[in-house]
């Protein structure tokens, strides 16, 4: 099956297919395979799974425990360095499966099947993997491609409303950095995205992914241009880890997120009202909160052990205009004038 996308990323390819429904022959055939659910996915796309090993859902199992439980099975079924670990999930599985293959033998084949949205437009593709860590989002993980990512939109359809909302944030993230076109068709298309029309959420996906997969060629370790894909992040981070990861689900935070880093560019000067507005209006329009906050001096705790923290100034990505933004360093009082809303 030829790959409707495909990427170098770090000297790895990456190819992805955007299919309807998902099968076991669609995600490869070489070697031994562990394949990797949460309690969730095993129940709807488990037949015929290889090895199969089924960890806790959500957030909670982003942790050491869950890769060791991968590694563990990798090793008691004898696989070696020519097998595949493939995830089946949503994005805390595409994690916990990318970041035990980047370290069984050091480093064997990895697939992903993303089955949520915000898995299938972002975590999917890149090689970020990541464990959440003394109570702080992704502070351990690895740059690791998939060789395959495998995404059938028909499960979406099953997706419950709030997972698919928190997707939707992530493609209003990458719909700013880089396609106007993809930003219009959110905004005007809202009523075919909510009925979840599978030519629309094909369409939505190839482009979500092929701005993120372009910024990833250029920069696979994030040392440069990829940091604008952090945009919304870090705030969204600060929220979800100030409210211990059980009060808003990563794309509310990252939505919020986003809405804090245009108010910042509007109190440094450097975001067009206009576009401001528009991104607002857009955010608004999917139900997002934008005013609702921890209290400050959790999420200035949490700020304080962000990664992207350079001699105690944050750097943070900021919405100039569409297809415009831009990375700056600020400082704690600016900061604080956002998060105080």
């Amino acid at each position: 099956m030829s790959p409707d996308l495909r990427f170098l990323i770090g000297g790895r390819t990456t190819e992805v297919r955007i299919i309807e429904t998902l099968a076991a022959a669609s995600l490869g055939s070489a070697g031994r395979r562990v394949t990797v659910f949460d309690e969730t996915t095993r129940a709807l796309f488990g037949s015929g799974a290889e090895n199969p090993l089924v960890l806790p859902p959500g957030e909670s199992a982003k942790q050491w425990a869950s890769v060791e439980s991968i590694l563990e099975r990798c090793a008691a079924v004898g696989m070696d360095r020519d097998g595949t670990v493939i995830g089946i999930g949503g994005g805390v599985i595409c994690d916990l499966a990318a970041f035990a293959a980047s370290l069984y033998m050091r480093g064997c084949a990895l697939v992903l099947a993303p089955t949520t949205l915000l898995a299938m437009v972002d975590a999917c593709l890149g090689g970020k993997t990541g464990i959440d860590f003394l109570g702080y989002k992704n502070l351990v993980g690895t740059f690791y491609p998939a060789s395959l990512i495998v995404v059938a939109t028909a499960g979406l359809r099953s997706l419950p409303e709030q997972e698919f909302r928190s997707g939707i944030a992530e493609v209003i993230k990458t719909a700013i950095i880089g396609d106007r076109a993809l930003f219009d068709l959110l905004r005007d298309a809202k009523a075919d995205i909510d009925a979840r029309e599978d030519g629309i959420l094909a369409q939505i996906v190839r482009r979500s992914l092929s701005v993120k997969g372009r910024i990833v060629e250029e920069d696979p370790t994030e040392s440069g241009v990829r940091a604008q894909l952090n945009l919304g992040h870090t705030f969204g981070h600060a929220l979800e880890s100030a409210t211990g990861f059980s009060t808003w689900r990563h794309g509310e935070a990252v939505a919020w997120g986003i809405g804090r880093a245009i108010a910042l560019g509007l109190r440094l000067g450097l975001t067009d009202r206009p576009f401001a507005e528009e991104v607002e209006a857009v955010l608004r329009l999917y139900g997002f909160r934008l005013d609702a906050v921890a209290r400050l001096a959790d999420l200035a705790s949490a700020l304080a052990r962000d990664k992207k923290r350079r001699g105690g100034r944050l750097r943070l990505v900021i919405p100039r205009d569409h297809c415009n933004v831009v990375v700056r360093e600020v400082d704690d009082g600016a900061l604080a004038d956002v998060l105080g809303v």
